[in-house]
């Protein structure tokens, strides 16, 4: 996420495949291994921004490795992935089926398997009054059906195409850009400084006592594991681009990230990116807050 973010790209998976028609070809490949770790997650993360020039379709699969007389792996050659595409069955046990939409039972999410739709979630908030001192506002990312923060917003992207006894939606949005960009002004007679950060929130459908709360010492549980942009003008003028990699628990406050200096009846931009990172459950916020 972190070097999808800074613009870099890993040299693993190939630039360009062409794929002949009526065929399959392997984009990417790489091994699970379970063995050292502890306790042993048999999982991996990839993602990966492809255009196409054509209709394709694209399927992500797991098996064992080959194992040698040696005792030592191969991986599975490209027929033996046709095969399991063909022929393989979804991976069991399954997860509880999930509420279907608007139910008025308890909200079981589901596993998310599919193709959701869209990949990019922007705003722009222009002429941003910043709070009065001492108080802060906050904007929620990743936003559920039974975590709204008194928004009355849900943000999970629906799902295209999902199997029968997954997820309705992308809850969690995993892998879609946030990119927000806030036009602060201070509109008084005196100069302001604010400062900017994020964070994670217990997670509540309405508000209590006027805010988001948090936990005063959180579970050492972790509730977002990634890296953060931010992008603002300094008071020299030069463009700064900052990036942060964040680890918060459940209901954990943020430590503010930048500080930002505004002068009387003037404005500050600041642009705030990240990718929503699979190691992560919503919902976070970002908080603009007005030093004393």
């Amino acid at each position: 996420m972190g070097e999808i973010l800074r613009g870099r790209q890993q040299s693993s998976p190939p630039d360009q495949v062409i794929i002949p028609p009526q065929q399959f070809q392997m984009v990417f490949k790489a091994p699970i291994p379970v063995k050292t770790l502890e306790p042993p997650l048999n999982g991996r993360s990839l993602l990966m921004r492809l255009q196409s020039s054509g209709t394709v379709h694209i399927a992500s699969l797991a098996q064992f490795a080959i194992q040698n007389p040696d005792g030592s792996e191969s991986s599975p050659a490209l027929e033996s992935w046709v095969e399991l595409l063909h022929n393989g069955s979804l991976v069991t046990p399954r997860d509880l089926a999930p509420t279907p939409p608007n139910s008025p039972e308890r909200i079981i999410y589901g596993r998310v398997a599919g193709v959701a739709l869209g990949s990019v979630w922007k705003a722009e908030i222009t002429n941003l009054t910043i709070p009065e001192p001492g108080q802060a506002i906050s904007y929620i990312f990743s936003s559920l059906p039974g975590g709204k923060l008194g928004t009355n917003q849900n943000q999970s992207a629906p799902m295209v195409v999902r199997y029968e006894d997954t997820a309705y939606q992308a809850h969690g949005n995993y892998g879609i850009q946030y990119s927000l960009t806030l036009d602060l002004s201070n509109p008084t007679n005196t100069p302001k400084t604010v400062v900017l950060t994020m964070e994670t929130p217990l997670k509540s459908n309405e508000l209590t006592d006027g805010g988001v709360q948090f936990f005063e010492e959180p579970p050492s549980r972790v509730f977002f594991r990634g890296t953060v942009r931010f992008r603002y003008t300094d008071d020299s003028g030069t463009t700064v681009s900052r990036y942060f990699h964040l680890v918060q628990n459940r209901g954990q406050q943020g430590e503010p990230l930048i500080e930002l200096d505004i002068q009387p009846r003037t404005r500050r931009q600041v642009e705030f990116d990240f990718l929503y990172p699979p190691d992560a459950s919503p919902p976070q916020v970002l908080t603009i807050k007005t030093l004393d």
